[in-house]
């Protein structure tokens, strides 16, 4: 090969190596670690893992809202519609938090009080999960300790309704791929960084009402509203 030849095939070469480099130079910015608030965290013995940020987005992450609804301070609001959770506060605003609900037919409607709450709650299946699912939960009959794979999560609030268990529960979630969805047996389930942080809010006794459709749209309109509030 002359000379000449040899120089242009070695300067091609080079040029491609350049721009190879530069290529690499513009990667994509790195995504964080963690999201505030939702880092791992020790509790009660045990480590509740970081919420990866992708499961995270800004819109899924609790935040103080303007709130619009009729309910007095206090009061737990489930929306299952837009898959919000609010917490109503005085002067007009709420704790919102993304949530997880039941599948269509086997979602928690109506109104409850909080009977009781319990911190790194024992779970077991219901008699009629065993029945309907066998597959699923017949080899968990006799129930999980606490812990991160617990279903329940690290607290729970069980929904009473005229003095009496109504088997459903608003709890923490190990299972951040599911919040923002309509996927649990019936539940509602936030990400545990939140659980935690509603838990110790809401006073045992305290109201609960799950919105009908029409109220969603009064309040909320067709589509959630995101990236209006103040994050907390």
């Amino acid at each position: 090969m002359s000379a000449p030849r040899l120089m242009a095939r070695f300067s091609a070469l080079a040029a491609v190596l350049f721009l190879a480099a530069c290529a690499g130079l513009q990667q994509q910015p790195v995504e964080p670690a963690t999201v505030p608030g939702y880092g791992a965290i020790e509790d009660g013995g045990f480590t509740i893992p970081a919420v990866p940020p992708r499961y995270v987005p800004e819109e899924n992450r609790r935040t103080r809202v303007a709130y619009h609804g009729a309910e007095r301070p206090g009061t737990v609001v489930v929306d299952p519609f837009s898959k919000y959770l609010y917490l109503v506060e005085p002067e007009g605003t709420a704790l919102r938090y993304r949530i997880a609900v039941g599948e269509q037919g086997r979602d928690f409607r109506g109104t409850a009080t909080v009977g009781r709450k319990a911190h790194w709650p024992y779970w077991a299946p219901t008699a009629n999960m065993i029945r309907t699912q066998p597959e699923f939960y017949a080899h968990l009959a006799a129930g999980m300790p606490p812990g991160v794979r617990n279903p329940l999560g690290a607290r729970a609030l069980y929904l009473y309704r005229g003095g009496r268990d109504t088997m459903y529960r608003i709890h923490g979630t190990g299972d951040y791929t599911s919040v923002g969805n309509a996927t649990s047996a019936g539940c509602i389930r936030l990400y545990n960084q939140d659980i935690l942080d509603l838990y110790d809010r809401v006073r045992p006794g305290a109201p609960v009402k799950v919105r009908t459709q029409a109220e969603s749209f009064a309040l909320d309109g067709p589509q959630s509203r995101e990236g209006d509030g103040e994050g907390i």
